[in-house]
């Protein structure tokens, strides 16, 4: 009898690196197949007693803890590049410690991370978890339970490139908003993975000239409940009014929230700028560096959508160079300003001082003296 085999993935490497990060983000294992062995990986988030023991019961005195350089300078070592502490007894606490808490110091020799801890750190990146990562190398013949979720590590290090040439229209339809009763939202499929992307065409931009564009990054507590925290809403609010009353244009609103560190991982580092850490500090506590974003997908929106040559409206300079990297012509760019407020005069200030925003705080706060 002919055996007949179906393939329900087009492409099994990127599909298997999306169940990976399902499984990273429940906190499951994972096993990493790489060029010169395999191993087990888990994130360090929610991490107990119990799940600490199972690790340690498959590891043996094996088990290494992999973190980013941000976090590594935060544990009072000069890095730049990520290292490995080894777990000879997979402890929660201590891991704890070296992977979240504020007063953690290194406790041991932190040494160079190898292929398979670069692409642990990957998955945990694309996870949107903390970007802490268990490894446990598997001896050549251990038998592992079929459930657990294998990937290629070739195929996680490569899987942002190739979402990014993947992006498709999967829906679109013409949506009224306020003050920009004529616009359509265009929803793309691919980009960051298992995120839907959305393009807001505000009025009947003429795409054979420069267009207006923008692009942002979603933020829930502030484009939709108004926190005051940042400039978001604002400058989201702004860009759209600005738009319908300037030949119309192309607002891209890109699921990447927190500088593309995700949700929990923002609303963590808010917890820590109450207690006194500045935006990009607190990142660097959780482990991340200054901005996580990339917008080599922005562009491939952009170009679907016919857009060539823009004028971008931000104040972001790397989004400048992203989009001009990425083959667009940036005829020219323009500032997108929020109200400065008591809760994020500090915040504007860190972003211009430390990341090279165009920002004139001083003006903005003179302006709002006025009003």
């Amino acid at each position: 009898m002919m055996r007949l085999t179906l393939s329900l993935s087009d492409n099994p490497a990127t599909t298997s690196v999306e169940r990976a990060i399902m499984e990273f983000r429940s906190a499951r294992p994972v096993v990493i197949d790489g060029s010169e062995g395999s191993a087990l990986v888990i994130g360090v988030e929610d991490l107990d007693g119990a799940r600490a023991a199972e690790i340690g019961a498959v590891a043996g005195s094996h088990a290494h803890l992999v973190l980013p350089a941000a976090r590594l300078r935060r544990l009072g070592l000069e890095r730049e590049v990520p290292g490995r502490v080894a777990l000879p007894v997979v402890d929660g606490s201590r891991v704890e410690a070296l992977a979240l808490r504020t007063d953690g110091r290194i406790d041991a020799p932190v040494r160079a991370i190898d292929a398979l801890d670069e692409e642990a750190l990957e998955l945990a990146r694309l996870s949107l978890v903390l970007p802490a990562v268990i490894v446990v190398p598997l001896a050549e013949g251990i038998e592992i339970d079929p459930s657990v979720v294998r990937v290629p590590g070739e195929a996680i290090r490569g899987y942002r490139r190739a979402r990014a040439a993947d992006l498709t229209i999967v829906s679109r339809a013409p949506v009224p908003l306020e003050g920009a009763p004529v616009s359509e939202f265009v929803v793309f499929r691919g980009g960051e993975g298992l995120r839907d992307q959305v393009a807001i065409v505000v009025g009947k931009p003429d795409l054979s000239k420069p267009v207006s564009v923008r692009l942002h990054s979603a933020c829930l507590t502030g484009d939709l409940f108004g926190s005051l925290k940042c400039d978001c809403g604002d400058q989201l609010r702004n860009t759209v009014r600005f738009m319908a009353e300037n030949e119309g244009g192309i607002l891209l609103y890109l699921d990447q929230e927190g500088r593309g560190n995700g949700i929990a991982n923002k609303i963590r580092a808010y917890k820590l700028q109450s207690q006194g850490y500045d935006t990009y500090d607190a990142d660097e506590v959780l482990g991340f560096e200054a901005d996580q974003r990339r917008f080599d997908f922005a562009a491939v929106m952009l170009k679907a959508l016919g857009a060539g040559k823009v004028r971008l409206m931000t104040n972001n300079p790397e989004k400048i160079a992203a989009l001009a990297q990425a083959g667009l012509e940036v005829i020219s760019d323009h500032r997108v300003l929020g109200r400065p407020t008591a809760e994020n005069v500090s915040y504007l200030a860190a972003k211009r001082d430390r990341a090279g925003h165009y920002i004139d705080l001083e003006g903005m706060l003179a302006c709002s003296s006025k009003d």
